[in-house]
């Protein structure tokens, strides 16, 4: 990447340099104020490396219970089975999953079951974050923390731990590769194409909003963008509208890539190929397709279901009053965010064992 979103890199190391000398004056200050006498920082402030990670050895039994909504797509599914086969490789964690039907209200039903059940934590992937946020203050009220996971409750006393993709940073991922490749290509004027998800989902909007400010950045724009449903006939249909209201694009950024396989299906029957595609969340077969080099597919941006193994092992943490390895901190972290990642040919063979 040429330019960070957001800033030339010019300027933006000369703020950095900036910040840097004031940090280093105020600290001067605050050590020769306040602790003049200690040349280095209280060892208890700091950690090194572990010979062995504390956390692995079996601890207090933990009954984890979790909810998602029905694994109608692929995303959904690999979190649904990633939170089960995380907890099977611990000998000290019971997985207790509940349906969470059709709907937030069906959801909340469950959530109300689950809660009277008392597991030890509950790992909650809400059909609507929204609407789901009184079922996570009421566990929460219970005395039963919560790790919500990629969908937001509106409240933080909703629960103990957010875990989540980083929706803005997938657009902004998408429209840096995609402005480093076009200025390759040397195209000044491009014609972009965004193929989205559920307009009404934040997520959605995030990832939008990064995508359009990671393009203006580098002085690009969108010139026609349709909202699809997450599925592949939705990406199809919306990709053939897109299409015939472009007769000539040089580059697409699709949300999903489930509702990919609907977008490369039309862009297929349309005979399209005088543009380039980059993907979302970063499926086994985008991956493979990206891999092979043999569609307008070049690239996706991870958005991975993986954070579900990783909202397991940290109920098991919280469960047993413990907190992450490698930090010196004592207890598990309110917030985490998993970077989101560029996956091209060049690293496609890393990031394969990730894909859903």
């Amino acid at each position: 990447m040429t330019k960070f979103f957001g800033r030339a890199e010019g300027s933006d190391l000369s703020r950095r340099r900036l910040l840097l000398g004031g940090a280093a004056v105020g600290a001067g200050a605050l050590l020769t104020a306040c602790t003049s006498n200690e040349s280095s920082p209280q060892s208890a402030q700091t950690k090194g490396a572990d010979g062995a990670n504390p956390n692995a050895a079996a601890g207090k039994k933990v009954v984890v219970g979790f909810s998602a909504p029905a694994a109608d797509h692929g995303w959904l599914a690999a979190i649904t089975n990633n939170a089960k086969s995380q907890a099977a490789a611990y000998s000290d964690v019971e997985f207790k999953s509940v349906e969470a039907g059709a709907d937030a209200a069906a959801q909340r039903a469950a959530i109300d079951t689950l809660i009277a059940q008392k597991p030890d934590v509950i790992v909650m992937l809400p059909h609507d974050g929204k609407e789901l946020t009184a079922s996570g203050r009421k566990a929460m009220e219970a005395g039963i923390p919560v790790i919500n996971l990629d969908r937001a409750f509106t409240q933080a006393l909703a629960y103990r731990v957010m875990i989540k993709g980083d929706n803005y940073g997938m657009g902004v991922s998408a429209g840096n590769y995609i402005a480093a490749e076009l200025k390759k290509k040397g195209v000044t004027a491009p014609i972009i194409g965004e193929i989205a998800g559920m307009d009404e989902l934040e997520l959605t909007q995030e990832r939008s909003t990064g995508f359009r400010e990671a393009l203006a950045a580098h002085g690009f724009k969108v010139a026609n963008r349709r909202a699809a449903r997450f599925t592949a006939d939705s990406g199809q249909q919306e990709a053939a509208n897109l299409l015939q209201a472009l007769p000539k694009m040089d580059a697409l950024w699709n949300h999903d890539d489930d509702q990919g396989i609907g977008v490369l299906a039309a862009v297929k029957q349309a005979n399209r190929s005088e543009f380039f595609m980059v993907g979302g969340a970063g499926s086994k077969a985008a991956i493979e397709a990206i891999q092979a080099d043999n569609s307008v597919l070049k690239a996706t941006v991870t958005y991975s279901p993986s954070m579900a193994s990783s909202a397991i092992s940290l109920a098991r943490l919280l469960g047993q009053s413990k907190g992450m390895s490698d930090l010196v901190e004592l207890q598990v972290p309110k917030e985490i965010t998993l970077a989101s990642e560029t996956i091209t040919k060049e690293n496609a063979s890393s990031y394969l064992k990730l894909g859903f």
